[in-house]
């Protein structure tokens, strides 16, 4: 993570390890992946005090330091890792200062499962591979052979591959069907006896995940990528939710329910802000102080995009009440707003802030309501402007 001048190194193991990692916040872990934090700090612990004269610091802090660099010297760095690892299991002192130089207790146990992905690197590759491929399979069972081709018997290895390889599989419901029919039934139980635990937590674990996306919330946040993450939350919760049937109180129906209200809980606040950001974005300011305010526009045309997706996604998440009052309000809102700004541009057609507000609500509304009710509000307002 740091070099000797404290500079920070933006992919650890020069990126090999990117398909298993996740991002805080990361409150259930899973043995398929690891925290990022985790793994800066073990690249720290491996470029400083094991190989120091093996990876070039320089290179390292401008970001030039790739993989096939690393591939060239990866056998010696094991071979440190694996002397470090063993050094602290033996003595209880040098295993606390181990912990100290990795900055958590957590950091530490995840160094096996770190030492494994490293060993590991070029199946992560397949896996990806194998992911992509699943995608082009037009029956379950040709999707139940595939996943009975991966080393179900090796569970520590498996969960590492079907991690990297479940973000290329567009629709995570086929895997699961697929595990319903090779399991015989779809009780966890079920699941859990015939080894399709990694495939399970792979989708938990990814699912998790998307929170991290979905932290930033304010006007000048990536919507579209928001949106996505969303609804991949949402493909994700349902393949289990719609197919596993869980048992009460297990760990996974316990993450499950956890992460929906972590997700929830993010959403909350900006789904609270959607009327209003379109009420202050399109209503007219007092006289000699009218104007647009971009930012509030642009928030309460991301605000619409974010309650369509979540109409979308709402059987994942707990947010039915406020949904359905946002949603019911957000579209009286827009058609109060567009009529009287229709009426204004009657009576003024040059009054650019005017005709950016309709623009800006004919955007939501297309959005809100659907494209053939924005070209008629399009036309409406061709048609004001006309007899004005």
């Amino acid at each position: 993570m740091t070099r000797r001048a404290g500079r920070a190194v933006v992919r650890p193991f020069a990126g090999i390890l990117d398909l298993i990692l996740v991002q805080d916040p990361v409150q259930f872990s899973f043995p398929g992946s690891v925290e990022r934090a985790h793994t800066e700090a073990v690249w720290t612990w491996v470029c400083r005090d094991l190989a120091p004269e093996l990876i070039d610091s320089e290179r390292l802090a401008e970001g030039t330091y790739t993989a096939a660099d690393l591939e060239a010297v990866m056998s010696q760095v094991l071979l440190r890792m694996k002397a470090g690892i063993e050094a602290a299991a033996a003595d209880p002192e040098k295993d606390r200062r181990l912990r100290a130089t990795l900055g958590s207790a957590d950091a530490r146990d995840a160094l096996p499962g770190i030492v494994l992905a490293v060993r590991s690197r070029a199946l992560l590759g397949k896996a990806q591979a194998f992911g992509k491929a699943i995608n082009a399979m037009t029956d379950d069972g040709a999707i139940g052979a595939a996943l009975q081709s991966m080393p179900l018997k090796d569970p520590a290895l498996s969960a590492l591959l079907f991690h990297a390889a479940l973000p290329q599989v567009s629709n995570p419901t086929r895997l699961a069907t697929a595990i319903i029919k090779l399991s015989g039934n779809a009780t966890e139980a079920a699941v859990i006896r015939m080894g399709f635990t990694p495939v399970i937590e792979a989708i938990l674990a990814h699912a998790q995940n998307q929170i991290f996306v979905l932290q930033p919330m304010g006007p000048f946040a990536d919507i579209d990528l928001i949106c996505r993450s969303l609804d991949r939350f949402h493909r994700l919760v349902r393949s289990l939710t719609g197919y596993i049937e869980f048992a009460r109180g297990s760990r996974w129906a316990t993450i499950v329910s956890a992460v929906t209200k972590q997700v929830s809980d993010r959403i909350e606040p900006r789904l609270r802000d959607v009327v209003s950001d379109i009420n202050q974005s399109l209503r007219k300011g007092r006289e000699g102080s009218d104007r647009v305010d971009d930012d509030r526009v642009l928030a309460a045309i991301n605000g619409v995009y974010l309650l369509a997706t979540i109409r979308e996604c709402r059987d994942s998440l707990a947010l039915n009440a406020l949904f359905e009052q946002a949603w019911s309000q957000s579209g009286e809102a827009l058609e109060l707003h567009l009529q009287r700004n229709l009426d204004l541009i009657r009576q003024n057609p040059s009054d650019a802030n005017t005709g950016l507000r309709l623009d800006a609500g004919i955007k939501m509304a297309e959005v809100r309501f659907n494209p053939e009710y924005a070209d008629t509000l399009r036309r409406a307002r061709a048609s004001a402007e006309r007899r004005g």
